[in-house]
């Protein structure tokens, strides 16, 4: 099983690690920095190097619970070569950013509105996320763009801690899906707290504080269905 760094510490850009496995098209590590496509977040890219050779990592995934490095091509290292992982940081910060800046939305929207998340995605600097709503408009959009970028100003600090699974589960507000995707096998759950505006079950990377999200636009609001809304966000430097 690999030690995923990134969990406790996303703001790790490099590790020393040990091949464990190799795959058809990728790697599998004994330790990473390198955060696994999941729960709406995209993987990181980044490179791995050890003696005698490189690799472009073009994505890591998730398969069988194992974190899957992705590489270009190329004669992959033999298992126990040690490696150096590097992710590219500008990318995963940016990614950072957006999830904080989702989990915001979330937090103002059930706050204000009592509406749960019924689903989500994100790319580096743009994001939607779906809300269990009976009608939306452009003017909502508008008052929640303004609630949400008044609450990340306030710098709200960024915490992240683990629970025990049955802990986590009695606790109705720390599922904020409508829907608990947490699989069975996952003890303890991870939470990562914006104190005072929202707590939930989360496996992604984030920023140590609200303000580092900078200013979030909201830019398109869509009805999907009764019951099924849709808000679509970027950052306004996150291009």
């Amino acid at each position: 099983m690999t030690e995923e760094l990134f969990a406790t510490d996303a703001y790790l850009r490099t590790c020393k690690a040990r091949v464990s496995t190799v795959t058809g098209d990728g790697l599998v590590l004994d330790r990473t920095v390198f955060y696994g496509r999941s729960g709406g977040q995209p993987g990181d890219s980044g490179r791995l190097g050890w003696d005698g050779g490189t690799a472009r990592v073009l994505d890591t995934v998730r398969r069988d619970g194992e974190v899957v490095h992705v590489l270009e091509g190329g004669e992959p290292p033999p298992p126990g070569t040690p490696v150096v992982a590097e992710i590219d940081w500008l990318r995963r910060y940016l990614l950072m950013r957006t999830h904080t800046a989702l989990h915001a939305l979330s937090g103002v929207v059930y706050r204000e509105y009592g509406a749960r998340v019924t689903g989500g995605n994100m790319e580096p600097g743009v994001a939607r996320m779906d809300f269990e709503l009976e009608r939306i408009s452009e003017a909502f959009g508008r008052a929640v763009e303004d609630k949400l970028n008044a609450a990340l100003a306030e710098n709200h600090p960024v915490l992240v801690s683990f629970l025990p699974r049955a802990e986590a589960l009695a606790d109705p507000d720390l599922i904020r899906t409508k829907a608990n995707l947490i699989p069975e096998k996952v003890d303890p759950i991870r939470v990562v707290d914006i104190v005072g505006l929202d707590r939930q079950a989360d496996g992604g990377t984030h920023v140590r504080s609200t303000a580092e999200v900078g200013r979030v636009r909201v830019v398109k609001t869509e009805s999907k269905g009764k019951g099924f809304k849709r808000m679509r966000i970027e950052l306004v430097d996150g291009r």
